[in-house]
């Protein structure tokens, strides 16, 4: 394995989606993962498109991690302690009381590991009157205000068709393991590091609908009148749909004189950013009816003349073959035990330790077939004693 993190051992307790997207990007980074799963394997194994026992969902976010099937109350926990004992980080997405029943708690294995990186992805903050809750995405999506965003806080409130709160944590998990092995280089020691799901999703959902609420005292309500418009949508035009972001006062100024409406920015209530976000669903009706007027291809070359974001809406299956990221080598067939898989490589580059792309990695394993691994570890660390 190449990477930033070459060398670094991680021991993953992790299941569903914010967990195991957390361990995959530090694998990706060149970490060495162990995946330890209860006897009847992650749930995610049959998720999404399964075939041969392997779901699509579990490929996605498992692969190049070594995986173990451990029953915690039985004769192997004796093997698992020594993992922990050889491990630079621990992670685990359990609720409080399961880790401490299981022995994986952050008091229990940081007295046996002091160096030992222990990170816990949660529901809620353990000191508040939410601890221990149960939490998964869906709720977490509704209890942070970002369901109610995607209706505009109308009486029909919306989940995101993805599980960005479990993605969210699980990047922010990556970036508080980072920072935490940066500070054992400085310091020796560990540390316990938590990521509640609620208070993460919460701050990612504000950052640009603090509104009035911003300020202390209050100068109105929370929102952002642009992000919450009903008319900020991919938009219809002669023969299909667009998506277009005319956004700041050159933006503006470009596109409406060149289709000849330069006469808009003339109304007060469109001619300065503040009255313009005042007044957006007014603005962004206007641009709606004038997208009409031409086709597709049209309207981007034109906006590619002058300069302003402009994209076709894409399907799945038309990202999958899109063209620049057939370029760039972004899908790649991984060939594992479970069979070929298309993977997503990470987009990040690094100059002076590059990353092993996923074609070259082991991909998704089956079900206890760790134990290569483990061993590997054990007899690293008797050769250097």
């Amino acid at each position: 394995m190449t990477g930033p993190l070459a060398g670094i051992r991680v021991v993953d307790f992790t299941t569903t989606f914010s967990g195991p997207y957390c361990t995959q990007s530090l694998s990706d980074l060149g970490a060495d993962v162990i995946k330890v799963e209860a006897p009847s394997g992650d749930i995610t194994r049959r998720l999404g498109t399964s075939r041969d026992g392997m779901g699509s969902v579990y490929a996605a976010c498992n692969r190049d991690k070594a995986s173990i099937e451990i029953d915690m109350a039985g004769a192997e926990r004796g093997l698992v302690l020594e993992l922990i004992d050889r491990a630079d980080c621990l992670v685990h997405n359990m609720r409080a009381t399961a880790a401490t029943r299981l022995g994986i708690d952050a008091g229990t294995t940081l007295v046996r590991n002091p160096r030992l990186i222990h990170a816990s992805i949660t529901g809620y903050g353990s000191d508040g009157p939410y601890a221990g809750r149960p939490a998964y995405d869906d709720c977490i999506q509704a209890a942070s205000g970002l369901a109610a965003l995607q209706s505009d806080y109308s009486d029909r409130p919306q989940y995101m068709a993805t599980s960005v709160a479990d993605k969210v944590a699980g990047m922010t998990a990556s970036q508080a393991i980072l920072a935490a092995l940066l500070a054992r280089e400085r310091t020796g020691r560990g540390q316990a590091v938590e990521i509640p799901m609620y208070e993460t999703l919460v701050g990612f959902a504000l950052m640009e609908q603090w509104g009035g609420r911003a300020f202390e005292p209050s100068t109105g309500p929370p929102g952002y009148k642009r992000m919450q418009s009903r008319f900020r949508k991919p938009y219809r035009t002669a023969d299909s749909t667009i998506a277009v972001v005319v956004y700041h006062q050159g933006h503006w100024e470009r596109f409406l004189q060149t289709v000849g409406r330069g006469d808009v920015l003339s109304d007060p209530r469109f001619a300065s950013v503040e009255s313009r976000n005042a007044h957006i669903d007014g603005l962004y009706e206007i641009l709606e009816s004038i997208l009409l007027e031409r086709t597709t291809h049209q309207w981007l070359t034109l906006f590619s003349d002058i300069d302003i974001p402009a994209v076709t809406v894409s399907t799945l299956d038309e990202v999958l073959d899109d063209p620049h990221l057939q370029a760039v080598d972004f899908f790649q067939t991984v060939v594992s035990e479970s069979g070929s898989f298309v993977a997503a490589r990470s987009p990040m580059k690094f100059s002076d330790t590059p990353l092993t792309e996923p074609r070259d990695r082991p991909g998704p394993t089956p079900l206890d077939s760790g134990r290569r691994t483990i061993y590997r570890w054990l007899e690293a660390d008797a050769a250097i004693r």
